[in-house]
């Protein structure tokens, strides 16, 4: 997203000119493509091991249809919000006007930038059902995710990567830190707040359908966020590269980091604890993908790793939301902690001349306040807005007693 790196990291490439780079082209098309898998196929899998058997299709389903509703907002009216013309807001660019295939974005055509940027607002709200999974109405989400795309979601964008320099405060979130992470787990965890804890929650043991599916959704997760990090960086060069083996380090620790704080707590080492560690140390790294270096990276995932772990393991109880499937411990609070240590963790040879921590650190903090404050207030509205328009947005008892699968879609993951 950011460019600025570029001018730093490889003065000869500084700002690439306004002509087509087929290399560049190709990558981002296989870029995009990295991260359309990660919604409908890598998170759906996740979250949906993550559920319990009654609810595994519902709770999928959510991943793909934020994918559809988020991708037709973001063409009709988010991409022009996001990256259109002007400070606070974005405009000028509904239903992509005036942009063509031969209009370009830097060295790719921005009709591709207007396709990669989309997969990222589909997989926020995606990643925000993960609060909400087994008691909200698929319809309530549904219109929630297209208004939160557009309400929620492009705002933030625009004042981060679009031009909205008022309210950018000087962040560096490379690819998606405060704008992806932070904001889909505080929308999550909003929402979890307001429809209030599961029937049963704290009652019965709440078991995962399928530690299999998790570890599987985790991996295409995985492959998929080096398209998230590296595409991030709109060209083939050395940038990507570098975010491209920091985006695995960090991934690698991650896991390492969530087994090690589960061991000391729990005497064991789970694959959903080491599939949850991998997606956090993913998390962690984003924002300072394209700045960090190896040993950033190696002390990025794994305190990210252990975050993650604590606040699912004992921060989750304290505060005691019923955050189902820790969309917001995971992404929210890992987000935070990436945030800030993109400031700290800088690798030499990105640094720009006269960079002072402390002064990031401080912009990194009025950034990450922002899309918290920004993040909750907008969040809810929209939520009361989807309940208005579907009748109120959580389901009935004998619903979530047996199973949205059945009572919302007719369908059964397994039929034996």
């Amino acid at each position: 997203m950011k460019r600025y790196l570029l001018s730093v990291l490889l003065p000869s490439f500084a700002f690439a000119e306004d002509s087509l780079n087929s290399g560049d082209t190709a990558w981002m098309l296989v870029a995009t493509a990295f991260v359309m898998l990660m919604t409908p196929a890598g998170l759906a899998l996740f979250y949906g091991g993550l559920t319990r058997s009654k609810n595994i299709l519902n709770t999928m389903g959510m991943s793909l249809g934020a994918y559809a509703v988020g991708t037709l907002v973001w063409v009709v009216v988010g991409y022009s919000i996001a990256f259109g013309d002007g400070d606070i807001i974005g405009s000028g660019k509904v239903m992509l006007m005036n942009i063509t295939s031969d209009t370009l974005r830097g060295s790719i055509p921005e009709l591709l930038f207007v396709a990669f940027q989309g997969t990222f607002a589909a997989i926020a709200v995606a990643i925000a059902s993960g609060s909400m999974i087994e008691r909200v109405k698929f319809s309530t989400y549904i219109v929630f995710a297209a208004l939160w795309v557009a309400l929620v979601y492009a705002p933030v964008t625009h004042w981060a990567w679009g031009g909205g320099e008022t309210l950018n405060f000087g962040e560096m979130d490379f690819a998606g830190g405060t704008v992806v992470h932070l904001n889909a787990g505080i929308a999550g965890f909003v929402v979890a707040m307001i429809l209030g804890r599961r029937r049963d929650y704290g009652k019965v043991a709440i078991k995962p359908f399928s530690p299999v599916l998790v570890v599987l959704g985790a991996s295409l997760l995985w492959f998929g966020w080096f398209g998230f990090n590296a595409g991030s960086q709109l060209a083939s060069d050395g940038v990507a590269a570098s975010a491209f083996l920091v985006t695995n380090v960090a991934a690698s620790l991650g896991v390492i980091g969530w087994i090690i704080a589960e061991w000391l707590v729990y005497k064991k080492a789970t694959l959903i604890g080491g599939a949850s560690g991998a997606v956090a140390g993913l998390v962690a790294i984003t924002p300072a993908s394209g700045s960090a270096g190896v040993d950033g990276a190696i002390i990025i995932g794994l305190i990210g790793g252990a975050i993650g772990f604590f606040g699912v393991a004992k921060l989750k109880n304290m505060f005691k939301v019923d955050d189902a499937l820790d969309a917001f411990w995971i992404h929210g609070l890992v987000g935070i902690w990436g945030s800030i240590a993109t400031a700290i963790f800088i690798a030499p040879y990105a640094m720009s001349e006269g960079y002072n921590i402390s002064s990031q650190l401080l912009s990194q903090v009025k950034a990450i306040g922002l899309t918290i404050l920004y993040s909750a207030i907008a969040t809810a509205v929209v939520y009361f807005i989807a309940s208005a328009l579907t009748g109120g947005g959580r389901v009935d008892d004998e619903s979530e007693s047996r199973g949205l699968d059945e009572t919302v879609h007719g369908e059964k993951a397994i039929n034996l």
